[in-house]
């Protein structure tokens, strides 16, 4: 479906998960991906918190191909709440999650080739949430909003994006039943359904849209739910 041949995505925490989903897709169309993740991944190795990290494999991307196609910030901040999440837990996961995308994205800046594009994965969490995740629903926030500024920033010359996913299954796991039910599209996500629609928005397919958030959750997000409404009861703690 995609033609990506001789062009170059970059991938964050593209090791396992959606990101390896959406560095296998690439790799189908033909682009040469360059992943930096905390696991062993055959590219680069590195702590995407860290300054000099950053530097050092953006200097290897441009030296192995002198340029950057798409800008994939996938990479997943720590989750900690606000009663066991410390001050460095909750730093480092924007650091993770919104400061290394901002500062890959400027170091990439004058090696975008013509037509070039960033996606950055966001997540449902940018707009609701579980007790005890402020440090990841910050981040994803973060990120969403970002994707907006850079656009601005970028216009012209990147389209900027992002995706917020609802619940993805990485492990191959069928769910049925409830699990399943609620979503009204009737099932859990899987990796491909972000990883096409990451491929859709580099694509010049997409060459009318930027600035955007997409989220992909099933319908989740829009389905009312009321107390009593349907079964679905609310068991608060006393």
């Amino acid at each position: 479906m995609f033609d990506f041949d001789n062009k170059v995505a970059v991938v964050t925490g593209g090791a396992r998960g959606i990101g390896k989903c959406i560095c296998d897709k690439f790799r189908e169309a033909g682009a040469a991906v360059c992943v930096i993740d905390l696991l062993p991944n055959g590219y680069f190795t590195g702590d995407l918190a860290d300054k000099q990290v950053l530097e050092r494999f953006a200097k290897k991307v441009i030296d192995d191909f002198g340029r950057v196609d798409f800008l994939i910030n996938n990479a997943a901040p720590k989750s900690c709440g606000i009663r066991g999440g410390s001050y460095e837990d909750f730093e480092y996961a924007q650091r993770v999650g919104v400061t290394a995308p901002f500062y890959l994205s400027k170091l990439f800046a004058p090696h975008f080739a013509e037509g070039a594009a960033i996606v950055n994965i966001s997540s449902s969490r940018d707009r609701m949430s579980q007790p005890e995740t402020e440090s990841y629903t910050a981040a994803k926030g973060g990120i969403s909003a970002l994707t907006h500024a850079m656009a601005v920033s970028f216009s012209g010359k990147v389209r900027v994006n992002s995706i917020s996913p609802g619940w993805i299954d990485t492990n191959g796991t069928v769910y049925e039943g409830a699990d399943a039910l609620q979503h009204p599209s009737g099932r859990v996500g899987n990796p491909p359904d972000i990883a096409n629609m990451v491929l859709y928005l580099c694509s010049d397919l997409a060459g009318f849209i930027t600035g955007e958030n997409i989220c992909i959750d099933g319908g989740m997000t829009r389905q009312m739910i009321y107390h009593g409404d349907h079964g679905w009861r609310l068991d608060a703690e006393k």
